[in-house]
């Protein structure tokens, strides 16, 4: 099985919302989005989305983009981004979700031996109280995720995330220093957008940190553990 992570999809079937208004990165959205995951992904292997799903902002408008993420191969764990304003209850989501689509929330998932874990997490360092607060939560959830893994067996792991878990000088977030306690074989995370990924961090006490925005990707979900 292969494990590829994408964020980012910022789908918008019921309501379009041209992304190109956010660079020339984003030409042929959402048809390339589609097609870079096709040619990449089998109908085994296990895809990682960690938010910004949809610009929807309520369940009923977001489930044509889900439908169309179902549609795709592979199997699929989403994990809530900061624009996911249609994100309902957990237990709500999950009994609307297609089979083969997983959802994320101070919890994890283990998937033919592969672990999946995290959240959405928040801008780093926090600018304003209600941002400490927020990012507070954040780390609390990402304890939650990461305890829902005591006693399941597992071989690897992928901690997700939707912000990225440092600072903009590249220092790193508690959020990455409670992941990174959990070795993992992988942390990613999208958000950033127009980066240039040679210039982010690209590891943290030995565990790779890639950036899996859809636009750095050139819509390619991007390959972060093989496994037998």
């Amino acid at each position: 099985m292969r494990v590829y992570a994408i964020a980012d999809p910022h789908l918008s079937r019921v309501h379009p919302k041209p992304m190109t208004v956010f660079g020339a990165g984003w030409e042929g959205h959402p048809e390339a989005f589609f097609r870079g995951w096709r040619e990449v992904v089998g109908e085994e292997d296990l895809v990682v989305v960690p938010g910004d799903i949809s610009w929807a902002m309520r369940l009923s408008e977001a489930i044509p983009d889900l439908l169309d993420l179902a549609r795709l191969p592979g199997r699929k764990v989403l994990l809530k981004g900061n624009h996911d304003y249609w994100w309902p209850s957990i237990s709500r989501l999950r009994a609307a979700l297609p089979p083969g689509m997983y959802a994320l929330q101070n919890d994890a998932l283990v998937v033919d031996g592969v672990a999946v874990a995290g959240t959405r997490g928040w801008q780093y360092p926090p600018q304003t109280p209600e941002d400490e607060k927020v990012f507070a939560r954040e780390v609390e959830r990402l304890k939650l995720s990461l305890k829902a893994l005591e006693g399941q067996p597992y071989r690897h792991l992928v901690v997700a995330f939707h912000f990225p878990p440092f600072g903009p000088g590249g220092e790193a977030s508690p959020l990455l220093e409670l992941a990174a306690e959990a070795h993992p074989q992988v942390i990613v995370y999208g958000h950033l957008h127009g980066a240039d990924p040679g210039k982010l961090p690209q590891s943290y006490q030995g565990i790779p940190l890639h950036l899996v925005a859809a636009d750095a990707l050139r819509f390619r979900p991007k390959l972060i553990l093989e496994v037998d």
